[in-house]
């Protein structure tokens, strides 16, 4: 992977950044995303976001060695702490587990006046950030699950706009995305079948577990979505 040939999961998140953004990557790592964007003509300007040295300085080596130091800019912060309110269009965050680009997004959202469009690619967790979307006006406008080196992958896409608009069931499709529930491909039966089988064993040993309160609510939790797992894979 370099800032020509990207994996096929951050390519399938740079496919969505709108033509002509003004793009913040955050968590940018070795600033690829925006390397890529910006040579593909995708992106007017760009931000690479790293909270971390080592990857800050990957970050800039490889800005500077695609001849890129005018147009991408490489700054040191957490989160959105390295943008300004209307500075950005477009916010991507890539390879992180659902709860921490909650996270990141919460503690942010003074900065998200002016993007249009966020591109948010979580590791585990999806469910977590379509209950942020909901809950802070932002619409979900596409979704894509993928499978690269044996590891499975969800991108999700939101503008500014009603968050409802998507969902037929807000229970189901938070849990399992609403577009891809509705295409239900290849991979997202394959996610959905393992994640059952785990969770049958997480039951079964809560079956044997010691009866407090918090194995019982969690026992119950995953019967319950359990439920709802198996009614859309039908």
């Amino acid at each position: 992977m370099n800032e020509l040939r990207l994996s096929k999961r951050l390519e399938t998140v740079a496919n969505y950044i709108p033509k002509n953004s003004i793009l913040a990557d955050i968590g940018s790592d070795h600033a690829y995303l925006p390397c890529f964007a910006s040579l593909r003509g995708s992106i007017k300007k760009g931000i690479a976001g790293e909270i971390t040295e080592g990857p800050l300085q990957s970050a800039k080596e490889q800005v500077a060695k695609s001849g890129l130091s005018e147009m991408i800019d490489v700054r040191k912060g957490d989160g959105l702490e390295v943008i300004e309110p209307n500075e950005v269009t477009c916010i991507t965050i890539a390879g992180m587990g659902g709860t921490l680009i909650r996270s990141i997004l919460e503690k942010g959202k003074a900065k998200l006046t002016g993007v249009e469009r966020l591109i948010l690619q979580p590791n585990i967790g999806a469910h977590r950030i379509r209950e942020w979307l909901l809950d802070n006006g932002w619409e979900l406008t596409a979704e894509e699950i993928l499978e690269e080196d044996g590891k499975i992958y969800e991108i999700l896409v939101s503008d500014k706009g009603n968050p409802k608009t998507p969902y037929d069931s807000i229970e189901a499709g938070v849990l399992l995305g609403p577009f891809l529930m509705k295409e239900k491909n290849e991979v997202f039966i394959k996610k959905w079948i393992n994640e059952l089988n785990h969770w049958e064993k997480i039951i079964s040993q809560l079956e044997h577990a010691e009866k407090t309160e918090e194995n019982n609510k969690r026992k119950e939790e995953l019967i319950h979505n359990s439920n709802i797992v198996r009614e859309v894979l039908k």
